[in-house]
């Protein structure tokens, strides 16, 4: 049987930093992709405001309105 060596806190420590360090760079990339997808429906949704606009002025103008 292998018994494993006690950690010191320091020890514990450190590990503990360098996973939450790996953790939070993990979720830096999942934002950034996030707000690459956002900016991307953003521009579509602007894109889409003119079509919208000439439709009712087109339909204002059919109807008499």
């Amino acid at each position: 049987m292998v018994t494993k060596a006690k950690k010191t806190p320091a020890e514990r420590i450190n590990v503990h930093e360098a996973e939450c360090a790996q953790r939070y760079k993990s979720i830096e990339t999942q934002l950034e992709a996030g707000a690459a997808k956002f900016d991307k429906l953003e521009r579509m949704l602007w894109g889409v405001y003119p079509f919208i606009l000439i439709l009712f002025i087109a339909s204002s103008q059919n109807f008499g309105g």
